[in-house]
């Protein structure tokens, strides 16, 4: 369980940089977790999580968010593509490592993990975390993927032109 004031820290802007999958197919270009995250804002004295983030879907970007409510395991249950568990399996000033268990409207379920960053950097140690939690949850090397950028720097998104420092 996270402290109070550590929820209150972790929400911030949140960059995805890496991603895993038990089905790949789920995070590949257009698949429906291929999520680039903008922002999470926990309100621990509610007990919920808001999820920012963009998805392209048939070829088109999508904006979207999503809300979560805490569960008594630490969890937050989240409706998106089906039933998900998220939870925050470790994180820092600048870098958060999660987890996700999706179970889609046929009951098929998914596990994914995540690395998200603030800025531009990615700690070798942060990495480390997050494929030695990749492979504990049975997620195969070949299951991560590296979220590109594109250009110099630049990320398109609809409306929006994100510029990320030192790339």
């Amino acid at each position: 369980r996270l402290p109070r004031e550590f929820c209150f820290q972790l929400s911030d802007q949140w960059r995805t940089v890496y991603m895993g999958s038990t089905n790949p197919e789920k995070i590949q270009e257009n698949g429906p977790f291929r999520t680039y995250f903008r922002k999470v804002v926990f309100h621990d004295e509610k007990g919920t999580v808001d999820l920012y983030f963009y998805v392209k879907r048939n070829g088109k970007w999508k904006n979207v968010h999503v809300a979560g409510t805490k569960k008594d395991d630490g969890t937050f249950a989240i409706d998106y593509e089906g039933q998900n568990e998220f939870k925050v399996i470790s994180a820092s000033e600048t870098h958060l490592v999660a987890q996700n268990v999706n179970v889609d409207e046929s009951g098929k379920k998914t596990e994914f993990t995540g690395l998200f960053v603030k800025g531009s950097d990615i700690e070798d140690e942060a990495l480390e975390k997050f494929k030695e939690f990749t492979r504990k949850r049975g997620i195969k090397e070949e299951n991560i993927m590296h979220i590109k950028k594109s250009g110099k720097g630049m990320t398109l998104f609809p409306n929006y032109i994100i510029y990320l420092p030192g790339m």
